[in-house]
């Protein structure tokens, strides 16, 4: 290799530009600090700025005394939703039932065409959105939209954080959040949860290890089903106050569907704060919009890419949300929608109780975890075996020591129930893993 260069920003456009050639490959040692400095002629410190820029950028990794590695682009890791063509039935996808899902193209108003220059945000689905968000925002929040909780969650972060920033996040965690972080380069810290939500002793010591946001599900945690009790809430919010400079975003993903309260863990102090809203789950996945309630400055910061003229969600998408949250038939039948997928996951919790399968006690979502105190894969292979697709935990994991596994109950019927709970007793007999299950 033929490193050149005299300043931190030209040693890191040399390396930069061999390792996109392909001259510096994944896994390739860069020289010592001290030696690229006698080689170059200039400060150890130049070169140690290069280093830490790659580090940041995710082209390489500083690993202490063991040198500078060229990494590997991220992997592109497990995704929700299911392939199709498969002969299992299907629980592992996430989806919800899309009987429960309205005909959005039946509700778009005839409206004249939108221009450039028009403002983002419709006035009609504005005044819709904060009569959601208004008794949850503190006082004189701005109100924007995004593509989704996911392209929200990317947003917000890249207008306040940089490559190699850590983020605070639940462990086991969302499969889009956690795709997320990986490919904008940031650092997780994994948070341990119960069926409460995140611990707050653990919210701590990541906060005091260096986080520099957070991100959480207030309630219908995806996997594991997990809400915040009004007092897990509070005790996360007095920890929240202690850092005030911490971006926090809350992904409140299931909100028209939650069958839990929502409790705030934003304390006054905090600065920099998201509360988001998507409307996927009730109105459907491909409804690609999410509002969000948050502070002026992170509101000024998403504007100069969500701006008139330049980007903005589509008018389109904004008229059939409105038409949907605006429709009494609409919102009632969501509201349905949200008891029948409590009730299908009830059915199964208690299937699987009767059966010596503890799960735990409060869960909301699409979703029911099975915690297990070991791989879940030879679980998931037996049920396969039986005809059930599921999903292991694992794949949710931010650190490792996550298993479990995710059955998605939204389109479950009560005598599928029965028969899962069976067959997954007997695949826990086989392993020898009844009565061994882990926790949340």
């Amino acid at each position: 290799m033929k490193i050149t260069g005299q300043t931190a920003s030209a040693v890191f456009d040399s390396i930069r530009q061999q390792i996109l050639s392909g001259a510096l490959v994944p896994g390739q040692l860069l020289p010592p600090v001290r030696d690229l400095a006698l080689q170059l002629q200039i400060n150890r410190n130049t070169v140690a700025a290069a280093y830490k820029r790659l580090d940041a950028a995710g082209l390489a990794q500083t690993r202490g005394r063991r040198g500078t590695v060229v990494t590997a682009p991220p992997a592109v890791g497990a995704q929700e939703g299911s392939t199709g063509g498969s002969a299992l039935h299907d629980l592992s996808s996430g989806n919800p039932d899309p009987q429960w899902l309205p005909d959005l193209r039946g509700l778009l108003p005839v409206r004249a065409p939108r221009l450039y220059g028009t403002p983002t945000i419709d006035p009609q689905l504005e005044r819709l959105a904060r009569a959601q968000l208004d008794p949850d925002c503190p006082p004189g929040y701005a109100l924007e939209l995004s593509h989704g909780a996911v392209d929200a969650i990317e947003r917000v972060l890249g207008s306040w954080l940089v490559p190699g920033d850590r983020v605070a996040v639940e462990n086991p965690c969302f499969l889009g959040s956690l795709n997320t972080l990986r490919a904008g380069g940031h650092a997780t810290l994994a948070v341990a949860i119960d069926e409460h939500g995140m611990l707050p002793a653990a919210l701590a010591a990541a906060l005091d290890a260096g986080a520099r946001a957070v991100l959480l599900t207030p309630r219908a945690h995806n996997p594991t089903g997990a809400s915040l009790s009004q007092r897990r809430a509070r005790e996360l919010r007095q920890v929240l106050e202690r850092h005030p400079q911490v971006l926090v975003l809350v992904d409140d993903h299931f909100a028209l569907l939650s069958q839990q309260p929502y409790h705030s863990v934003i304390a006054p102090r905090t600065r920099r704060w998201v509360l988001l809203r998507s409307l996927s789950k009730a109105l459907g996945p491909d409804l690609r919009l999410a509002v969000l309630g948050c502070d002026a400055d992170t509101a000024a910061r998403l504007r100069l890419r969500m701006a008139p003229g330049t980007g903005w969600v589509s008018h389109l998408l904004q008229d059939a949300a409105a038409a949907a949250l605006g429709s009494a038939r609409v919102m009632a039948r969501v509201a349905k929608a949200g008891r029948d997928y409590a009730q299908r996951c009830q059915v199964l919790q208690q299937a699987l109780g009767e059966q010596g399968i503890q799960t735990p006690a409060l869960m909301d979502g699409l979703n029911l975890w099975v915690p297990l105190a070991a791989d879940s894969q030879p679980l998931v292979l037996a049920l396969a075996q039986r005809g059930w697709q599921v999903r292991g935990g694992e794949v949710f994991a931010v650190q490792p020591g996550v298993h479990g596994l995710r059955i998605t109950t939204a389109l479950l019927a009560a005598g599928d129930a029965r028969r899962v709970a069976l067959d997954l007793r007997q695949a826990l007999e086989d392993h020898g893993a009844l009565g061994v299950l882990g926790r949340t």
